[in-house]
């Protein structure tokens, strides 16, 4: 499937035409893509606030170790969010659907919880109330889990295909900067209050304030944004089971979005590819870290070649995959990110032969980083093309990318047990081939036609 090209309403010479490669470098000034962009933003801005961050302002707190451990389940919702995720293409925000639109309603609805959930967790003790900071926390990454779903939906329903690949790339990007905004970021800030004669504590409190308040970026991406076409066609719906109760539009909801995916030809094989395609990636990153350190890197290194060579890379490849997914087909895309991405691997495999080289160190990362940041624009572009439903597009995304996390939580769980067994170069080799199995599912699913059946929506 070639990517569609716009029509030139009169017959140019061929020299005078715009390269396709300005074309694929243009796309990212698109309003559509640039909203995406700040959307990004806003949802990777949550994520350090209930994680690292936290567990920095609690740890200075003098919260006991055990407690600070137990707060991992506050991120529960991020992989629960399928169980809710019927309910964003069910059901209308009362008011805000009205003023706003379906999604538009949605995504203000999420960011205001989010914001009330953040300046909670600002006036909140953690050394007087751990348990009343896990609510805040739990209500932080609650509101930032839904309105992942809602941008999903609205980013895939918003772009045309031909633009998908360059708006999740723009996404990914804003994300990893809201990411190092709100973990790095925020405890240089955190020091800066300090150093301007507050206390710890009031320190950290202003800073969680700062952060609320840049939820504002996601809320003006809200309202500068479209309601999406599509969006139209489930109002109707709505409106034909306007007398039907909220129990039973979310049940019928829930069943329809499912039945209609597993209706589909090859499905089983599909979902089985989506839950493969990264895991050669997630396997080897699962144990990076032990494996540098371990190696005799230092924490210090460590941090700098990730948080500075590996950021700019993973944001450099993310682009890079916008580019290839635009210019090549679909399959053509996944073939080149899956290569690419269980290949750069065996430059950790290397790293264990030569030990402690910080130059190789620095190519084995940034090489990791660039190529999963093609292969996840890439994928994440195809997983998109599966949800074409407006009606199913919460729902349906929501349950592909809870596969896709299966293959970097409980796939991956065993790892330990590998890397123990065949030492450090096998390991990692051992990675690479486990893409093996998902190049033969994407040459099934090539041969079987099934990424013809994707149609380009423009």
């Amino acid at each position: 499937m070639t990517a569609p090209q716009v029509a030139e309403p009169i017959a140019k010479p061929a020299a005078a035409r715009s390269p396709g490669r300005l074309d694929a470098l243009a796309v990212y000034l698109q309003p559509r893509v640039l909203i995406v962009l700040l959307l990004g933003f806003s949802a990777g801005l949550p994520f350090s606030l209930a994680g690292q961050t936290l567990q920095a302002w609690m740890s200075e707190s003098g919260v006991d170790i055990r407690t600070i451990g137990l707060f991992a389940a506050v991120g529960t919702p991020y992989w629960a969010k399928p169980l809710w995720s019927p309910a964003v293409d069910a059901l209308d925000v009362p008011m805000l659907s009205r003023l706003l639109g379906r999604r538009r309603g949605w995504l203000m609805l999420t960011q205001l919880m989010l914001a009330v959930a953040v300046v909670l967790l600002a006036l909140s003790e953690p050394a007087a109330s751990p348990w009343l900071v896990a609510g805040a926390a739990l209500l932080v990454t609650t509101a930032s889990a839904t309105q992942d779903i809602v941008i999903d939906a609205f980013r895939i329903e918003s772009l045309p295909e031909n633009e998908q690949a360059a708006g999740m790339a723009s996404y990914v990007a804003a994300y990893r900067i809201a990411v190092l905004v709100s973990g790095a970021g925020a405890l240089f800030l955190v020091s800066g209050f300090v150093g301007l004669g507050f206390t710890q504590q009031a320190a950290y409190h202003l800073t969680y304030l700062c952060m609320a308040a840049l939820v504002l970026v996601g809320m003006l991406a809200t309202l500068l944004a479209r309601e999406p076409k599509p969006s139209e066609t489930a109002e109707m719906a709505h409106a034909a089971h306007a007398k039907d109760g909220s129990w039973r539009r979310l049940y019928d909801t829930a069943f329809d979005s499912f039945s209609e995916f597993l209706s589909r030809d090859s499905a089983i094989t599909v979902l089985a590819f989506v839950t493969l395609f990264k895991f050669a990636d997630s396997l080897a990153s699962a144990l990076t870290t032990p494996f540098v350190l371990e190696t005799g890197f230092t924490r210090v290194e460590l941090a700098a070649i990730i948080k500075g060579v590996g950021f700019a890379a993973a944001i450099l490849g993310g682009f890079a995959g916008g580019y290839v997914a635009r210019a090549l087909t679909m399959a053509q895309s996944l073939w080149v990110g899956g290569i690419l991405q269980a290949a750069a691997i065996l430059a950790f495999s290397w790293q264990a032969v030569v030990g402690r080289d910080p130059a190789w160190l620095t190519f084995a990362i940034s090489a990791e980083n660039f190529t999963s940041g093609i292969g996840t624009v890439i994928f994440v572009a195809y997983l998109s093309a599966l949800c074409g439903n407006p009606l199913h597009t919460a729902t349906q995304y929501a349950l592909l990318t809870a596969l896709f996390a299966l293959a970097r939580t409980v796939f991956a769980m065993g790892a330990g047990y590998i890397a123990a067994t065949t030492g450090w170069m096998w390991y990692f080799i051992i990675c690479t081939g486990a893409a093996a199995p998902s190049f033969v599912l994407l040459a099934y699913l090539q041969q079987r036609g099934h990424f013809e059946t994707l149609r380009p929506r423009r």
